[in-house]
């Protein structure tokens, strides 16, 4: 791929990208479905954000826009193929790339430039053409592909929507929703969806990536963000652009120190997340302080001890998980994730809010 093929990070977009590891049964499953002449008109792709499914989606849209005018059921001399890969040099490929392929339709959330961000969802008006487009003859002789990344993000007429051309697949026409939270899906989605799951990836798959996407990490911390990662790619280099390793491990070394709290240290380190511009790291710490209390409760209820992200971490979760029932680190779970999601939602006070965690976690460890 040429360096114009990646996002603004250097990763390659999922539209991009040619890669896919750690789903091998998954994609054996579409290329079966294909020989076999059965392929589905829609299907459902679901998992953890990060793991792949917006890249086996571009996979799928170019492996059916390659095959022309032929049906599914294997090509002109009955060669079956056996990977959805296209080259990155295929035209289709290219094309696509590039956001300029004639018979694939994406539907995602719009840009608002009042706002400067992303709509909060889909809504219907970005969802209205699918049914026209999925209805006319391909541009190419060959099939026409949507894609609805994601589906959760589907607004109730917008659903209602995409429900009505399931209801009505035309031919050669073939749509794939990407559903991060699959329940939050109308039933009526659902069923008339083959559904394919993506799991976690493998620590040494999301290393391996690690290592191609941000070759000058140190191999320690490539393990260490890995561990972070918790089997999402994704997850792992979005953490590696806000410096979330250096994060967790400030954080942890605050937490290691309850029931003391080095007070300078913590206020020094919540200071970080006031300005307007620090939302960003702010969502960051907080989902990192709710992974870390949910791994400790994890260990508390099951005592298998989680692999440490970094050193000294498992005593300090030893420690707390010995300091009160169950029942009450639960609580104090909740409390937290309900305090950072109403400073966020209400605009409150970011510091402030990192602050009262801490203490009330020094208070319940105290009690």
């Amino acid at each position: 791929m040429s360096s114009d093929d990646t996002s603004e990070n250097g990763y390659p977009e999922p539209r991009q990208n040619h890669q896919l590891l750690g789903h091998d049964a998954v994609e054996k499953v579409i290329i079966d479905a294909w020989n076999s002449g059965r392929m589905h008109h829609a299907w459902l792709l679901c998992g953890p954000r990060g793991v792949g499914k917006a890249t086996l989606a571009y996979r799928m849209a170019r492996f059916v826009l390659s095959q022309g005018g032929g049906n599914a059921g294997g090509g002109l001399f009955n060669d079956k193929p056996t990977s959805l890969y296209v080259s990155p040099e295929d035209p289709v490929f290219r094309r696509i790339a590039g956001g300029g392929h004639g018979d694939l339709k994406v539907v995602e959330r719009l840009y608002d430039e009042k706002k400067k961000r992303l709509q909060g969802e889909i809504v219907v008006d970005n969802v209205r053409a699918v049914g026209g487009f999925m209805s006319k003859t391909s541009a190419e002789g060959g099939w026409r592909v949507v894609i609805v990344d994601s589906a959760d993000e589907l607004n109730r007429n917008a659903a209602n929507a995409i429900l009505k051309v399931l209801e009505e697949p035309p031919a050669n026409a073939m749509m794939i929703l990407i559903a991060h939270q699959p329940g939050k899906l109308l039933p009526t989605i659902r069923s008339r969806c083959r559904r394919l799951n993506l799991g976690t990836l493998e620590d040494q798959t999301v290393t391996s990536l690690l290592a191609q996407y941000c070759p000058d990490m140190e191999t320690d911390d490539l393990y260490a963000l890995a561990g972070l990662a918790d089997g999402s790619i994704g997850r792992a280099l979005q953490l590696h652009d806000v410096g979330g390793l250096e994060l967790y491990t400030e954080l942890v070394n605050l937490i290691s120190g309850l029931p003391e709290i080095d007070v300078a240290a913590l206020h020094k380190f919540a200071e970080r997340f006031s300005p307007a511009d620090r939302d960003e790291a702010f969502v960051t710490v907080t989902a990192l302080l709710n992974w870390w209390l949910a791994r400790m409760i994890r260990f508390a209820a099951t005592g298998s001890a989680p692999r440490e992200v970094i050193d000294g971490e498992l005593p300090a979760m030893q420690r707390m998980a010995a300091a009160q029932p169950l029942d009450q680190w639960l609580e104090v779970w909740e409390k937290i994730t309900d305090l950072m999601s109403a400073t966020r939602g209400l605009h409150l006070d970011r510091k402030q809010a990192i602050l009262n965690a801490f203490f009330l976690l020094e208070e319940t460890i105290r009690s």
